[in-house]
């Protein structure tokens, strides 16, 4: 856990203070006889620190990170679902209202299909052919970098650092592509949710009253906890099977595909479905019963 201390510490320079004050407090805590500490240590440290010794700001942060090195790449990533590619053989001409309307600065570049990633185009790159109308784009992708679903955060950000990559198209085990995941995702790990200006956070769930809530298909799981402020999440998680998101858990619950408006009663609670997209569950209603 020691090399992501130090990876935050230059990343995240704006809590770098208060987090060398949680670092002071958990060798207080625990001596300084060792210099790896396991995820255990650490957990066990952070319940030792006092609400006087931190914030509970820095008690959210160091949280992140002692989940950080458990936590798969998978977990993490934006689903296959959700990204937005370009196909190599499209037309220059094609390619930029595309790229202005998705605002990504990063974007995978395919033939055929997803599952045959060619490379990543920078849109930087693009700024000297700005006022072409014809170009061979092409030419500019990068060589992709491809990581398992099961790779560890910690891991992969170390990864990123030596090769000076900001994003990784993450593979199943069969080889085709499962998402990708970039720095900002693992950074949000630890300290929560970045937004920039292309993040719609509106559009991520709504709160009708105290019991009732609507989300996105997409929100994760860990997210979701959150949000609802779950004291005990192994309600969900014992019955997650594989799922990450509020979709998938209750597909995993329902055993098969619901339809619209169908309800599906979980513990103390319903799910109901709201709006459907081709075979995609878009909007979940949570309620509290």
């Amino acid at each position: 856990m020691a090399y992501p201390l130090r990876v935050l510490d230059v990343l995240l320079s704006p809590i770098s203070l208060p987090m060398r004050s949680v670092t002071l407090a958990i060798h207080s805590k625990l001596g300084r006889q060792k210099s790896n500490l396991s995820i255990d240590q650490l957990s066990q440290a952070l319940e030792l620190t006092s609400e006087e010794d931190t914030t509970k700001e820095e008690q959210r942060i160091l949280q992140g990170i002692v989940s950080f090195g458990n936590t798969d790449t998978k977990q993490a990533m934006r689903p296959r679902i959700d990204i937005f590619a370009l196909n190599i053989d499209q037309k220059y001409v094609d390619i930029m209202p595309e790229i202005v309307e998705n605002g990504y600065s990063r974007i995978p570049v395919y033939q055929d299909n997803i599952d045959n990633i060619k490379g990543i185009l920078y849109v930087k790159d693009l700024l000297p052919f700005i006022d072409r109308k014809q170009f061979d784009w092409a030419t500019l992708i990068r060589e992709p970098f491809f990581v398992p679903e099961n790779k560890k955060l910690d891991d992969l950000m170390a990864e990123f650092q030596e090769k000076k990559v900001h994003l990784a198209v993450v593979v199943d085990e069969y080889g085709g592509t499962s998402g990708l995941i970039s720095l900002e995702d693992i950074i949000e790990e630890i300290v929560g949710d970045i937004s920039d200006e292309f993040d719609d956070e509106d559009l991520k769930y709504s709160k009708l009253d105290d019991n009732n809530y609507v989300f996105e298909g997409k929100t994760a799981l860990k997210d979701f906890y959150k949000i609802i402020k779950i004291e005990d999440e192994t309600i969900f998680e014992d019955h997650k099977g594989e799922a990450e998101t509020v979709a998938g858990f209750v597909l995993e619950i329902s055993r098969s595909f619901p339809k619209l408006n169908s309800k599906i009663n979980f513990k103390n609670y319903v799910f109901t479905i709201e709006a459907l997209d081709k075979k995609r569950i878009r909007l979940v209603k949570f309620t509290i019963t």
